[in-house]
Protein backbone atom coordinates (compact mmCIF):
# COMPACT_ATOMS: atom_id res chain seq x y z
CA UNK A 1 0.00 0.00 0.00
CA UNK A 2 1.12 3.34 -0.63
CA UNK A 3 -1.88 5.64 0.26
CA UNK A 4 0.03 8.80 1.72
CA UNK A 5 3.24 8.22 -0.90
CA UNK A 6 4.54 11.07 -2.89
CA UNK A 7 5.22 8.64 -5.43
CA UNK A 8 5.67 4.99 -6.20
CA UNK A 9 8.66 4.20 -8.37
CA UNK A 10 9.99 0.61 -9.63
CA UNK A 11 12.55 -1.23 -8.05
CA UNK A 12 15.32 -0.33 -10.75
CA UNK A 13 14.78 3.58 -10.57
CA UNK A 14 15.10 3.18 -6.79
CA UNK A 15 18.46 1.40 -7.46
CA UNK A 16 19.85 3.20 -10.42
CA UNK A 17 18.69 6.53 -10.05
CA UNK A 18 18.31 6.54 -5.88
CA UNK A 19 20.30 4.47 -4.10
CA UNK A 20 23.28 3.83 -6.00
CA UNK A 21 23.93 7.72 -6.64
CA UNK A 22 23.64 8.29 -3.11
CA UNK A 23 20.70 10.15 -3.15
CA UNK A 24 19.03 8.34 0.09
CA UNK A 25 19.82 9.63 3.34
CA UNK A 26 18.83 6.35 5.39
CA UNK A 27 18.24 3.33 4.94
CA UNK A 28 16.42 0.12 7.37
CA UNK A 29 17.59 -2.94 7.19
CA UNK A 30 16.94 -6.28 9.23
CA UNK A 31 19.14 -9.07 10.04
CA UNK A 32 19.66 -12.76 10.89
CA UNK A 33 22.83 -12.19 12.24
CA UNK A 34 25.05 -8.87 13.19
CA UNK A 35 27.94 -8.84 14.70
CA UNK A 36 30.07 -6.29 16.55
CA UNK A 37 30.84 -4.37 13.42
CA UNK A 38 27.25 -4.23 12.59
CA UNK A 39 28.08 -6.59 9.59
CA UNK A 40 24.84 -8.47 8.58
CA UNK A 41 24.08 -11.66 7.44
CA UNK A 42 21.14 -12.77 5.49
CA UNK A 43 22.34 -15.50 3.30
CA UNK A 44 23.18 -18.57 5.34
CA UNK A 45 24.02 -19.95 8.74
CA UNK A 46 27.08 -22.29 9.31
CA UNK A 47 30.35 -22.40 7.73
CA UNK A 48 29.92 -24.17 5.20
CA UNK A 49 27.91 -22.15 2.48
CA UNK A 50 26.94 -25.14 -0.04
CA UNK A 51 25.97 -26.85 2.71
CA UNK A 52 24.58 -24.21 5.83
CA UNK A 53 23.03 -25.48 8.62
CA UNK A 54 19.57 -23.06 7.64
CA UNK A 55 19.53 -21.16 4.57
CA UNK A 56 18.38 -17.59 4.75
CA UNK A 57 16.25 -15.53 1.96
CA UNK A 58 19.46 -13.71 0.86
CA UNK A 59 20.73 -10.40 0.11
CA UNK A 60 17.83 -8.82 -1.75
CA UNK A 61 18.60 -5.17 -1.86
CA UNK A 62 20.07 -4.84 1.40
CA UNK A 63 23.91 -4.73 -0.35
CA UNK A 64 23.15 -1.55 -1.71
CA UNK A 65 21.49 0.00 0.73
CA UNK A 66 24.40 -1.05 3.30
CA UNK A 67 26.96 0.38 1.25
CA UNK A 68 25.04 3.16 -0.56
CA UNK A 69 22.97 5.03 1.49
CA UNK A 70 23.99 8.20 3.88
CA UNK A 71 23.82 5.89 7.23
CA UNK A 72 21.61 2.44 8.42
CA UNK A 73 19.77 1.88 11.16
CA UNK A 74 19.35 -1.84 11.32
CA UNK A 75 16.23 -3.25 13.55
CA UNK A 76 16.80 -6.73 14.97
CA UNK A 77 15.29 -8.12 18.63
CA UNK A 78 18.16 -9.01 20.22
CA UNK A 79 19.28 -12.69 21.15
CA UNK A 80 22.55 -14.65 21.51
CA UNK A 81 21.87 -16.19 18.64
CA UNK A 82 21.08 -13.04 16.41
CA UNK A 83 23.82 -10.50 17.88
CA UNK A 84 26.89 -12.95 17.23
CA UNK A 85 30.76 -12.33 17.78
CA UNK A 86 31.41 -12.84 13.83
CA UNK A 87 28.44 -13.43 11.32
CA UNK A 88 28.46 -16.64 9.31
CA UNK A 89 28.37 -14.50 5.88
CA UNK A 90 28.38 -10.92 5.37
CA UNK A 91 26.01 -10.18 3.06
CA UNK A 92 26.08 -6.47 3.59
CA UNK A 93 29.09 -4.92 4.59
CA UNK A 94 28.33 -2.65 8.12
CA UNK A 95 32.22 -1.70 9.29
CA UNK A 96 33.99 -4.29 7.88
CA UNK A 97 36.77 -5.52 10.12
CA UNK A 98 36.67 -1.79 12.02
CA UNK A 99 37.97 1.50 11.50
CA UNK A 100 38.62 2.52 7.58
CA UNK A 101 37.13 -1.00 5.85
CA UNK A 102 34.43 1.21 4.53
CA UNK A 103 36.73 3.71 2.92
CA UNK A 104 39.31 1.15 1.92
CA UNK A 105 36.19 -0.89 -0.15
CA UNK A 106 34.76 2.87 -1.64
CA UNK A 107 31.77 2.88 0.02
CA UNK A 108 30.08 6.10 0.26
CA UNK A 109 28.06 5.77 3.18
CA UNK A 110 28.90 5.79 7.01
CA UNK A 111 27.34 2.00 7.26
CA UNK A 112 25.01 1.57 10.63
CA UNK A 113 24.89 3.99 12.45
CA UNK A 114 22.07 2.93 14.66
CA UNK A 115 21.42 -0.48 15.89
CA UNK A 116 17.54 -0.47 17.62
CA UNK A 117 16.42 -3.56 19.44
CA UNK A 118 13.60 -4.36 22.29
CA UNK A 119 16.14 -4.39 24.74
CA UNK A 120 18.11 -0.80 23.64
CA UNK A 121 20.34 1.03 21.54
CA UNK A 122 23.91 0.47 20.15
CA UNK A 123 25.72 2.67 17.95
CA UNK A 124 29.34 2.00 16.59
CA UNK A 125 32.02 3.43 19.03
CA UNK A 126 33.88 6.39 16.90
CA UNK A 127 37.11 5.28 17.57
CA UNK A 128 36.65 0.92 17.27
CA UNK A 129 33.39 0.69 15.14
CA UNK A 130 32.46 -1.30 17.70
CA UNK A 131 28.80 -1.39 18.32
CA UNK A 132 28.47 -0.15 21.73
CA UNK A 133 25.16 0.21 24.38
CA UNK A 134 24.37 3.86 24.49
CA UNK A 135 20.54 3.67 25.86
CA UNK A 136 18.54 1.08 27.46
CA UNK A 137 14.51 0.81 27.12
CA UNK A 138 12.51 1.11 29.96
CA UNK A 139 12.74 -1.76 32.06
CA UNK A 140 15.62 -3.40 30.32
CA UNK A 141 19.37 -3.53 31.94
CA UNK A 142 22.81 -3.63 31.38
CA UNK A 143 23.30 -7.50 32.32
CA UNK A 144 20.35 -8.37 29.88
CA UNK A 145 21.42 -6.62 26.74
CA UNK A 146 25.10 -8.62 27.99
CA UNK A 147 23.38 -11.67 27.86
CA UNK A 148 21.79 -11.17 24.69
CA UNK A 149 24.94 -10.46 22.84
CA UNK A 150 27.67 -12.56 21.91
CA UNK A 151 30.49 -10.25 22.30
CA UNK A 152 31.72 -8.56 25.20
CA UNK A 153 29.60 -5.42 24.99
CA UNK A 154 31.05 -2.24 25.64
CA UNK A 155 28.41 0.41 27.81
CA UNK A 156 28.36 3.72 26.91
CA UNK A 157 29.62 5.75 30.19
CA UNK A 158 27.01 8.27 29.69
CA UNK A 159 24.35 5.27 29.40
CA UNK A 160 20.70 7.03 28.67
CA UNK A 161 17.12 5.57 28.87
CA UNK A 162 15.48 6.08 25.56
CA UNK A 163 12.23 7.80 25.85
CA UNK A 164 8.87 5.59 25.13
CA UNK A 165 6.78 6.44 22.31
CA UNK A 166 4.07 9.01 22.69
CA UNK A 167 0.16 8.05 22.71
CA UNK A 168 0.65 9.63 19.38
CA UNK A 169 3.51 7.64 18.03
CA UNK A 170 1.42 4.51 18.86
CA UNK A 171 -1.23 5.50 17.32
CA UNK A 172 0.14 5.75 13.86
CA UNK A 173 1.59 2.25 14.19
CA UNK A 174 -1.48 0.92 15.69
CA UNK A 175 -3.13 2.43 12.32
CA UNK A 176 -0.24 1.06 9.82
CA UNK A 177 -0.45 -2.51 11.62
CA UNK A 178 -3.97 -2.38 11.53
CA UNK A 179 -4.42 -1.37 7.23
CA UNK A 180 -1.63 -4.26 7.17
Amino acid sequence: MATTADSVVTSAEIFNYWLQPGRIEVGFLGAAQLDKFGNINTTVIGSDYAHPKVRLPGAGGAPEIAASCGEVYVVLRQSPRAFVEKVDFITSVGHGDGPGHRERLGLRGRGPTLVITDLGVLKPDPDTCELTLVALHQGSEVDAVRAATGWKLAVAPDLEESQPPTDEELRILRDLRRDG
